[in-house]
């Protein structure tokens, strides 16, 4: 009788000492259909994202290569009609662009009429986000250029962009596929 007794103090003691190692059963089912739910959306808003629309007039040039364009400033220019476009707004025609006389003598390059009001953007965009009004703001700058746009012209538009302000300048290209054109992509 008293061994029965010491045997069932050891067992409950035994029990207590080993409680805390007793397995918690967790349902993981919920988590995992979280974690793939997680996973699918991101997946899906980084593929489908807002894509940037072509501008009127616009004919991209093709490429396999690049990411897709999202939605951001654009400057186009358009063959149809030749036309300057910054933000839907026509600007000035391409010719007058290629043929225009700088009014900064150490940037020969430089649009005037197109650098006013790329200026005058990336000024607002300053005041909205509280930087300087010497800094280059970091929001990008799309430019879609016809296919028959000449280089010259693009490089002055290039140079306008830097000097007004923009620091990350895309050109934008539509992805070539087995199938032919799909959506816009950034190079």
């Amino acid at each position: 009788m008293a061994s029965e007794r010491a045997r069932t103090m050891r067992e409950g003691r035994r029990k207590a000492q080993f409680a805390k190692f007793r397995l918690v059963q967790l349902n993981l089912v919920p988590l995992v259909d979280t974690f793939v739910a997680i996973v699918f959306f991101s997946l899906t808003a980084a593929t489908v994202g807002e894509l940037a629309p072509i501008l009127n007039g616009v004919e991209l040039p093709e490429t396999k290569v690049g990411l897709p364009a999202h939605q951001e400033l654009t400057l186009g220019v358009s063959s149809r009609p030749q036309s300057i476009v910054f933000n839907g707004r026509s600007i000035m025609s391409a010719s007058a662009a290629a043929s225009a006389v700088s009014n900064i003598p150490e940037q020969p390059l430089v649009v005037p009429q197109l650098y006013a009001v790329m200026k005058a953007s990336a000024d607002s965009i300053r005041q909205a986000t509280g930087i300087g009004q010497n800094e280059s703001i970091n929001r990008p700058l799309a430019i879609q250029g016809d296919r028959s746009m000449r280089y010259d012209l693009l490089q002055r538009l290039l140079q306008t962009a830097r000097m007004a302000g923009f620091q990350k300048i895309n050109l934008q290209v539509r992805r070539a596929t087995e199938q032919g054109s799909a959506p816009t992509v950034t190079m």
